[in-house]
Parts: structure tokens; sequence; C-alpha cells
């Protein structure tokens, strides 16, 4: 194929099978998730070529059946739908603006993790050449990828997202949010968020109980199922920010801020950083402040929404 020329978004159908035909697949970025990828794709029985700045990396995937472009503009010429997974959106332009008219036609799936607006600035700039662009978010690990665990988050082109639904179904779970490409962004951080919130109170709740020499491990059976029942409370928090009423019987922003004066105490008496509760504590002290002292803690939601 030349380096010019046009590939149109279709996939064909064989009526002798009954099966839709697997397109050329091409994948740019050979990290661990880009890897992860190809991979996958591989076993699924595409036709896959690679590339990466770093050749090296593309050995084992070699040795998997896939196709070895020596340069970005061959690894896109390559199939009719490209597949990037790259550290940053500033390396996913950097490496399209070596393609040139090679877009043209062609289905872009950028899973690179970026902001909102990056993503929506990346597909004004992919579809003024003339392809069409596809913005996800991966919620997975490498190691998840092709299983049942993984989810994959699209926005943007929905042309692109039916068209390749089969292909992209390869890689995990996918739910398509919309055709704004800055949803899956803004959704995969937001979940992400979640993540490392929880995380983070579980690695506070661990410098705890460690500061009296108790095994980490043996307080997992107390802390994982707690945190299970507590996240049975979150449809109706999130009702509660829907709706804008806030009022509770259960726990008022009141109780909480005298629960963190003795919270803030007793991690300062056993000897560890505050640092990462502190900023909950200053939250809460707002409502407060601010009048809103009887309603719940889902109150702060409208308070990280409009930051001091």
């Amino acid at each position: 194929m030349k380096e010019n020329e046009r590939t149109e978004i279709k996939v064909s159908y064989d009526p002798s099978t009954g099966r839709v035909s697997l397109p050329p697949v091409s994948v740019i970025g050979l990290g661990m998730m880009g890897s992860a990828l190809a991979q996958t794709f591989l076993k699924e029985g595409h036709q896959t070529t690679v590339w990466n700045r770093t050749p090296g990396k593309a050995d084992a995937l070699m040795k998997q059946g896939a196709k070895i472009a020596s340069k970005v503009n061959e690894a896109i010429a390559a199939s009719p739908i490209v597949v990037i997974c790259v550290l940053d959106y500033g390396a996913v332009h950097e490496i399209l603006e070596e393609a040139g008219e090679i877009l043209a036609g062609r289905a872009i799936v950028n899973l690179t993790n970026g902001t909102p607006a990056q993503a929506r600035r990346t597909a004004a700039w992919v579809t003024g050449r003339g392809a069409e662009y596809l913005d996800g978010g991966i919620m997975a690990v490498p190691q998840m990828i092709g299983n049942s665990g993984a989810l994959v988050l699209y926005s943007g082109s929905e042309k692109v997202f039916q068209t390749y639904h089969p292909t992209l179904k390869g890689l995990g779970a996918l739910n398509f949010l919309g055709e704004d490409p800055g949803l899956a962004p803004l959704y995969d951080l937001a979940l992400l968020s979640a993540m490392y919130g929880m995380f983070g109170g579980f690695f506070h709740a661990t410098a705890m109980i460690r500061s009296e020499q108790i095994p980490a491990e043996a307080f997992t059976e107390l802390v994982v199922p707690w945190l299970q029942a507590m996240s049975a409370s979150l449809p109706l928090m999130a009702q509660a920010v829907d709706t804008g009423d806030h009022r509770t019987n259960v726990s008022s922003l009141y109780i909480n801020q005298t629960g963190f004066v003795n919270f803030i105490d007793a991690c300062r008496e056993q000897g560890i950083s505050t640092e990462l509760m502190t900023p909950i504590q200053g939250l809460i002290n707002r409502g407060v402040a601010e009048g809103y002292g009887t309603d719940g803690l889902s109150r702060l939601v409208e308070l990280i929404r409009k930051p001091v």
C-alpha cells in the first residue's frame, strides 16, 4: 500500500460464514499497555501492524505474528483503524503530524490518558485532516486487557465506534458515552479519582494501624467488608447531589466536624501524617462555616465544585 493511499472506514461481511471479516489494525506505542493492546488484536485474529519509537519493543510481538513498521507513516498506511496509546497527548500530536495526508479516510482511536480539553483539541485536529476520531479511557491494567474485567470508555465518532465495535470489544467491555470526545477522558479521570481516594483512605488507615505494629494484612479482614458496606450508600448520596437535597438523618457536617477533630488529634498522637485527611477536614469546616452544618456529606460535592 502506498503511503498516500486512502483507506475508507468499512468492515466487510462474509455471507457464507455469517461473520464480519476482521479488519487489519495498526497499533502505535508499545509500552506495557500498547503491547497488551497489540497482543490482544493478534490473539483475536487481526492482521496487526505495530510501531514504536524504540524498535526493540516490537520484537516479542513480531514473534507472535505482528508486522513491524519501520516508520509511523508505514504503520498508519497499513490499516483503516489506527489505535494509538502513548505517554501523553503531546506525543500523540508529534507522531500524527508526521502522517500528513495519510490520515485522511482512517479511524484514529486514541487510548492515551489525558484531559477532556486535550481530547477535544485532538479531535478537531484529526478531523480537520479528513480522519475520524474516537477517544478512549482504559479502566484496566495491561494484564486485564482482553479479559472480561477490562473496561474501555469511548467518546467521539459514533461512526467509528459502531463500525469497529467487533474489533474494539476484543479489548474488554466497552461503553460509548457520546459524541463529545472529551467525555471519555472526563469519566476516566473521575473514576481514577474515586480509586485514588479509596486507596488513599486505605493507606492512611493502614498507617494508623501500623503505628501500633498491627499487621496490615490482618486489618484488611475488617476494612474490606467495611468499605463494601459503606459503598452501598453511594447511590443515595448521588441522588442527593442530583436533587440538591442534602438533608440527612445519618451524619451531618456538624457531627463530622467534631469527629474529625478527634481523628486528626489521634493521628498526631500516633505520630503519623495528617496530610491526606486535613483537606477533607477543611471542606467540612467550610461547609459548616457557610451554613450547611445540618446537611450530609453529599454537600461536599457542591463545595468542591465551587473552590475558594
